[in-house]
C-alpha cells in the first residue's frame, strides 16, 4: 500500500508581494527627499576647507543683491536683522549664528553683520562650501 501525501509543501517563491512593498518605499523616499530643502535661499557660497562642530542657533543669509534673511524671513534693515536676533537668541552665553554669504555679494553686507555679532556677544560661524 503507497502512502501518499495529501498536502504537498511547494518550494516556489513568490516575490511579487516583495517587489510592491519595495516600490512603494522607493516612491515614498522619492516624493520625500525633493520636499526637503536644507536652505530655501540659493546662494554660492564661498569655498572652503575646515569645518567647525559648533551647533548654530539660527542663521544669517545675505544673498548677491545685498538682501538679509534671518532663516527664511526677509529683513529691510540691519536694524530690524539685529532687533530679530536679539528677540531670538537674548544675551545667552555661547551663542552661535551661521553666517550665509552669496560669494558675489560685497564684502561690506558681511561685516556689517559681523559688527552686529559682535556688539551682542555672539560668535559666527561663516558657511562655506566644501573644496
Amino acid at each position: 500500500m503507497a502512502l501518499s501525501q495529501r498536502n504537498k509543501i511547494s518550494i516556489n517563491f513568490s516575490s511579487t508581494g516583495m517587489t510592491d512593498v519595495v516600490f512603494n518605499l522607493l516612491i515614498f523616499f522619492m516624493l520625500t527627499s525633493t520636499l526637503v530643502h536644507p536652505t530655501a535661499l540659493k546662494l554660492l557660497l564661498p569655498k572652503g576647507d575646515t569645518q567647525t562642530s559648533a551647533k548654530p542657533m539660527t542663521t544669517v543669509s545675505i544673498t548677491a543683491d545685498q538682501k538679509l534673511y534671518m532663516e527664511q524671513q526677509p529683513m529691510a534693515t540691519l536694524a530690524d536683522l539685529e532687533a530679530a536676533l536679539k528677540a531670538k537668541l537674548g544675551s545667552e552665553p555661547d551663542t552661535y549664528i551661521s553666517l550665509h554669504v552669496d560669494k558675489t555679494a560685497p564684502f561690506d553686507a558681511a561685516v556689517q553683520v559681523m559688527n552686529i555679532a559682535q556688539k551682542n556677544n555672539y560668535k559666527l560661524i561663516i558657511a562655506t562650501t566644501p573644496k
